[in-house]
């Protein structure tokens, strides 16, 4: 047993001081939690407040290594889009190797870590070679992904995406889609491999890629499939992230995507839904009454020009989210609540849009985001209490905008206050993988990342 002291923790029934935490060696869980203790002679202390780690619920690594590269304003003139973006993803990736994958991973990694994310949902498509061809080991690429977060030290549950078709009613795909493409035997190929590579605390679950690249039979098969290996295993999807989505949707089905899905799958509380961004009162109600986790990733969403999503109505229908950096043009935990919250502001012209009376907006957004994002991740972990894995994230005190903060106010300050550099310390399953600000693969992993990019001429 370790036993990690912090001076001040985030607990489920609020803060607390001088609080021990006993942690299973073999399991990486908590096995008590004591508020006003001393603090035992073999005790690890840590730095400043604790928080429980934040998880990050959809991450495509490998657009880590182009984060940027798509800002030069086009032939339309201020009229870019999500869609001509994507043609500029499409060829990027057509020159990853694996150990390009493999590199820009474990860097991305590092950066979640010291952001306050511990543990992240890779919601991986990147299948195959660049003409499409299968590796021999269908699983390559899922394998390094596994690897990388491995080398890291961040918790990862890796959701092999089931991508078949480029539209709705099973369209042809178009080249830029060649690297994504499976049926579902050979997606639950990439499945099992993934599987059988895991290291313990490492979780495979599934994803369809959207509506309008899997048919509803395809759906049914994957999700048939998937049950058989692991009917626990989280399922994610990205929905009605566009408005184009939308219109192409209701073209195919007479339904708009949510309610589509709300409809025809079995969507609950192992479901998170990515984006959602363009629902209507009826796909809100809905979506919140079934248990499924909002995916939201509002960094990537505000530079994608998505849309904002109906975060007020969804909160008080009930509704559960969790934050992701999907892109990965931002990297920080804090980042994604506070745009989440400021895009609310922007439209209602009110403040503390997503706050509860009388608690502080960033400390809510921080609660409310671990309470979805740990489920939406298969994890037992988003919280300090026994059973749970000890995902922790310790504060700098000397930050120059935590001083003389407590409490909610440290949280606020945390999130609104910006910039976010505040991370100290993190563990990951009681194993500290941050120290002083500084993760011990990061020049490693940097010389290997910066190795990749000059290969790719993207440095």
């Amino acid at each position: 047993m370790t036993v990690l002291f912090c001076p001040a923790a985030l607990l489920p029934e609020g803060w607390a001081e001088n609080v021990a935490i006993d942690v299973d060696d073999a399991t990486g869980a908590i096995a008590a939690v004591t508020a006003d203790a001393p603090c035992p002679p073999a005790a690890r202390r840590l730095c400043g407040p604790t928080l429980p780690g934040m998880p990050n619920l959809h991450s495509h690594a490998f657009q880590r290594a182009m984060a940027g590269l798509a800002e030069r304003t086009g032939a339309r003139g201020g009229m870019d889009s999500f869609w001509n973006w994507r043609e500029t993803m499409y060829a990027f990736l057509a020159r990853l190797t694996p150990d390009d994958v493999g590199a820009v991973a474990e860097m991305l990694y590092v950066e979640l870590l010291k952001g306050g994310f511990t543990a992240v949902a890779e919601f991986h498509y990147l299948h195959h070679g660049p003409d499409g061809a299968p590796y021999a080991d269908r699983a390559e690429i899922a394998k390094r992904l596994l690897g990388a977060a491995e080398a890291a030290g961040i918790g990862i549950t890796l959701l092999p995406v089931l991508y078949a078709h480029g539209g709705f009613g099973g369209a042809a795909p178009t080249p830029g889609q060649a690297r994504f493409l499976n049926g579902v035997d050979g997606l639950m190929r990439i499945v099992e491999g993934a599987r059988a590579a895991a290291r313990p605390g490492q979780r495979v679950g599934l994803a369809l890629h959207s509506l309008r690249a899997v048919t509803p039979e395809e759906m049914a098969d994957a999700l048939t499939a998937a049950d058989a290996l692991d009917p626990t295993a989280p399922v994610h999807i990205h929905v009605a992230e566009q408005t184009a989505e939308v219109e192409a949707c209701l073209a195919w089905s007479g339904q708009r995507p949510v309610a589509w899905l709300l409809e025809h799958a079995p969507v609950d509380r192992r479901w998170c839904l990515i984006h959602a961004t363009h629902l209507d009162a009826a796909e809100v109600a809905g979506l919140a009454a079934s248990g499924a986790v909002a995916g939201l990733c509002p960094t990537t969403e505000a530079n994608l020009g998505d849309g904002l999503f109906p975060a007020e109505a969804f909160l008080a229908a009930g509704g559960v989210f969790g934050v992701g950096t999907d892109s990965h043009v931002s990297l920080d935990a804090a980042d994604e609540l506070r745009i989440l919250e400021y895009g609310q502001r922007l439209t209602t012209r009110r403040r503390g849009v997503l706050g509860t009376p009388g608690a502080g907006c960033g400390a809510d957004l921080w609660r409310r985001a671990l309470a979805g994002g740990a489920p939406a991740l298969g994890l037992r972990a988003g919280a300090i209490v026994p059973g749970r894995r000890a995902d922790l994230v310790a504060l700098d005190p000397d930050d120059p905008k935590l001083i003389g903060r407590s409490g909610d106010a440290l949280l606020d300050s945390l999130v609104f206050a910006t910039p976010s550099r505040a991370v100290r310390e993190v563990y990951v399953a009681g194993r500290r993988v941050v120290a002083d600000g500084r993760h011990p693969r990061e020049d490693a992993a940097r010389a290997a990342y910066r190795a990749a990019l000059a290969r790719l001429g993207a440095g």
